[in-house]
């Protein structure tokens, strides 16, 4: 069973045994003394319960991961090793893991499967959304050995759904941090209870104790190359057999296309779990004219429930091999919605043509992946940290995400049960801005440049994502504070005022309104208009 990692201190008994544990962390107080006439008490602080000095004989607290046991039948005080020993020889365990793990590097190396993509780099970059500065200001410092890229708090260009250019699914998600009682942990010096490792194979019953569950393969992290992916997808001899499943729909079917080929991908999946595949690698390779890929994450998500519906999501695990994931949201994102393990395999062909073409200098190829992997898991563990999360097995299913901006069909069949407080686009929406993407890609002209979009997200470009913060915005501040004029921060709140009508936030799309007066007609037209616009899924 994968850690918890609390922070908890919990007490058990059956009425004659009663014991205390604490998280491995060691994130909640427990404090206990023990008394000359036998007894002992435990609480979050000490001092709780006044006894005098001379009446304890043993004072002290409960470390991470360790057990206080009482026998009230013998009068014993068991500590930590005292209470876990009889249980130590229960069974082989330590046979069982050295006779059943098995580390992905100890497999025989695999021969490329020999598949050449239909489409160029260029097409397959602009079909998965790919920009300027997903180049630049991402994969080029990762590339190199440096960090993922620090940013302001906040974000001034619009929400994706409310955006006017087709945006990845991964846009929609928030990620949750950690409040209250859960605090946030260090990854780098607590980076002795940080882990990244995962498993593949089936999860047998948590009540059973066998040799079968000791059967995995073992990760080191999350990120596959090319090379351990074949591995994997070679997978034959029981308990391990792995099946790839495609995640591309016709273009042909158009948008209803999308929703059709969700449904067959689900049903191909169970399929195989029945028919014996404990690995389900689902690949959106083979991208061309006649071929658009389903979003990864919305694949993912929707084999993930599905399985889970049925009660056969522990008798296998999930892989991705997908061009789209090629940042640390990503990443978690695809694992927070069941992916065990990810191959980004356009990621790593784009890092390859960049150092190639010198866009990337003083590394090698193989160098330069091999930072993106490093340097992508240390933003995973970043992500973890939020959430007091320590492991990334604790982290795998757990969609720790809030939505803003899908429809409560497409969340309550796919993503269910996660946080979305507002309504949006549903699958035919999704279809639609998948085909424009893919459309663009497959349409440019053979002598037209290739350049892909230059994106403007981080930083304000002309052709980029609009932002608030701008050429217009700024100045008229600037001036106001400089001369103390009245009139010129009017032009700079007239401004903000008017840009809401472009639909930035969500609060742009309230108004005051005076009850018990009628709004003028110009208004409800606009309102009209704005819901319009979103039944149509032009926003």
């Amino acid at each position: 069973m994968e850690p918890w990692d609390g922070p908890a201190a919990f007490a058990f008994t059956d009425g004659k045994v009663i014991g205390a544990a604490l998280d491995r962390n060691g994130l909640r107080p427990a404090r206990y003394f023990v008394t000359r006439d036998g007894r002992v008490v435990m609480a979050s602080e000490d001092g709780a319960l006044r006894v005098p000095a001379e009446d304890i004989v043993e004072r002290w607290r409960l470390q991470p991961g360790r057990m206080l046991v009482v026998d009230t039948e013998k009068h014993e005080v068991l500590h930590d090793e005292e209470a876990k020993k009889p249980l130590f020889r229960r069974q082989p365990y330590k046979r069982w893991l050295e006779e059943g793990e098995i580390h992905l590097d100890e497999l025989p190396d695999a021969t490329p499967n020999g598949r050449v993509e239909p489409a160029s780099l260029f097409e397959r970059q602009l079909a998965f959304g790919y920009t300027m500065e997903d180049l630049r200001i991402l994969l080029s410092p990762l590339a190199t050995g440096g960090k993922e890229p620090d940013g302001s708090m906040g974000t001034d260009t619009p929400l994706a759904v409310l955006s006017e250019r087709p945006q990845v699914l991964f846009s929609y998600f928030k990620q949750l941090f950690a409040q209250v009682t859960n605090p946030a942990i260090d990854p780098l010096r607590e980076e002795l209870v940080m882990s990244l490792n995962m498993s593949l194979g089936p999860q047998h019953n948590l009540l059973d104790e066998t040799p079968e569950h000791c059967r995995r393969i073992l990760l080191e992290g999350p990120i596959l190359s090319v090379a351990e992916l074949e591995k994997i997808r070679q997978l034959r001899s029981w308990p391990f057999s792995a099946v790839t499943l495609s995640m591309l729909f016709a273009v042909s079917e158009g948008e209803k296309g999308l929703e059709s080929a969700l449904d067959r991908l689900c049903e191909e999946a169970e399929k195989a779990v029945l028919s014996g595949s404990t690995v389900l690698v689902l690949s959106d390779k083979g991208v061309s004219t006649e071929q658009a890929p389903i979003p990864s994450l919305l694949a993912t998500a929707a084999v993930h429930h599905h399985l889970v519906r049925k009660g056969l999501r522990t008798r296998t695990t999930l892989v991705l091999e997908t061009a789209e994931a090629r940042e640390g949201h990503h990443f978690a994102l695809l694992v927070g919605y069941g992916a065990s393990a990810i191959n980004p395999y356009l990621a790593f062909e784009t890092i390859e043509n960049m150092v190639e073409t010198g866009l990337i200098g003083d590394v090698t190829v193989e160098d330069a992946q091999e930072n993106f992997v490093k340097d992508i898991e240390k933003a995973i563990l970043k992500i973890l940290s939020k959430m007091g999360i320590s492991t990334l097995f604790s982290y795998c299913g757990a969609q720790i995400f809030e939505i803003v901006g899908f429809d409560k069909e497409l969340v309550d069949k796919h993503f269910t049960r996660t946080a979305s407080r507002v309504g949006g686009i549903g699958l035919e929406e999704i279809a639609r801005e998948t085909l424009e993407r893919h459309w663009r890609a497959f349409s440019a002209t053979e002598d037209g440049p290739e350049q892909i979009e230059v994106g403007g997200e981080y930083q304000l470009r002309a052709q980029g994502a609009p932002h608030q913060w701008n050429q217009h915005s700024i100045p008229p501040l600037q001036r106001a504070v400089a001369t103390n004029s009245f009139e010129t921060y009017k032009e700079y709140s007239d401004h903000f005022n008017n840009e809401s009508a472009r639909l930035f936030t969500l609060r742009g799309l309230f108004d005051f309104v005076r009850v018990g007066e009628p709004l003028p007609i110009e208004e409800v037209e606009s309102a009209k208009e704005i819901v319009k616009r979103f039944s149509t899924g032009a926003i």
